[in-house]
């Protein structure tokens, strides 16, 4: 029998595009893991701390020697690989580069507080490297639901971070929580969101519905006051923030299971289209193409 060649440590995420990608540890969990709306990294043995430098090479080598040059993508998990050292990174790459010579793209999740520890010299270094991709979860651009949330960053420090990221050449995906700021803060959280992907421009944007599969007892401890936005409201909200939107050219998606009504396109090239979608499934919700509960897989 084969033996797989990474040890993994369940559960394991991966972004909804790296679905096939090869996805290798070099950290367990998550470095900051407060927020409070995320379970993602909550079990006992999701407990942060970097993987073994040899074993994540070793498990290169061997994943090198199993699949040869067929793996395409690598993605860097689990919560946040970027929290590792420069050197620790550029040897992770140079192993990628020199055992899997197929690989044409490696990305990684990445917090916004961890690019800021880096230079722009560090984060081009990587880029040449191999890393190509981060996906940075923003969550939101308003700083009173970043702070209920206990976020740890603000709109100043993520935008910070994805304008080094893009002097660096790396490209961003980021990830904004539709329904995040509740009914109290919907509109400030859709405008300030919008505000903040104006300022970046990042090359990827995406929206999730925020959700909590064991509860929302964690995000009430500092948001006693949250109330979910239901189907409606969520659907609203998006309108607002895509119409505050002024793109240049910005791949947009939110189709993740969590999303109601699945919308697609390149912002502003799109903008129209998305927004005569939105409101015509406000107007009649009845007869929009939304995903039904069953399906949403959460």
């Amino acid at each position: 029998m084969t033996t797989f060649p990474i040890r993994y440590v369940e559960p394991v995420y991966r972004p909804p595009s790296e679905a096939d990608s090869l996805i290798l540890p070099v950290t367990n969990g998550c470095s900051w893991n407060r927020c409070t709306f995320c379970e993602m990294y909550s079990a006992p043995q999701k407990r942060f701390r970097p993987r073994d430098a040899q074993e994540v090479l070793e498990s290169i080598k061997r994943c090198g020697e199993q699949f040869g040059p067929d793996l395409k993508r690598v993605f860097l998990a689990d919560g946040d690989a970027m929290t590792l050292s420069t050197r620790r990174l550029v040897a992770v790459l140079e192993a990628i580069r020199r055992d899997l010579p197929g690989v044409r793209r490696v990305s990684s999740y990445c917090l916004p507080r961890n690019v800021r520890k880096k230079s722009t010299a560090e984060l081009r270094e990587l880029k040449e490297l191999g890393l190509s991709l981060v996906y940075v979860g923003a969550e939101s651009g308003d700083d009173e639901v970043l702070a209920r949330v206990d976020k740890g960053e603000t709109f100043a420090t993520t935008r910070e971070a994805l304008e080094k990221l893009q002097e660096a050449g790396v490209k961003r995906s980021v990830m904004i929580l539709n329904g995040l700021g509740g009914t109290a803060l919907s509109r400030q959280h859709a405008l300030n969101s919008a505000a903040l992907m104006n300022a970046a421009q990042p090359e990827f944007l995406a929206t999730l519905v925020v959700s909590f599969p064991y509860g929302d007892a964690r995000l009430r401890g500092n948001f006693p006051d949250w109330e979910p936005l239901d189907i409606l409201g969520l659907m609203r909200e998006m309108e607002l923030f895509i119409s505050a939107l002024e793109l240049n050219r910005t791949v947009f998606r939110s189709d993740h299971a969590s999303n109601w009504l699945v919308l697609k396109g390149t912002l502003g090239a799109d903008k129209t289209r998305l927004l005569q979608d939105l409101r015509g499934a406000i107007a009649e919700p009845e007869a929009a193409p939304l995903r039904p509960a069953w399906a949403r897989g959460l």
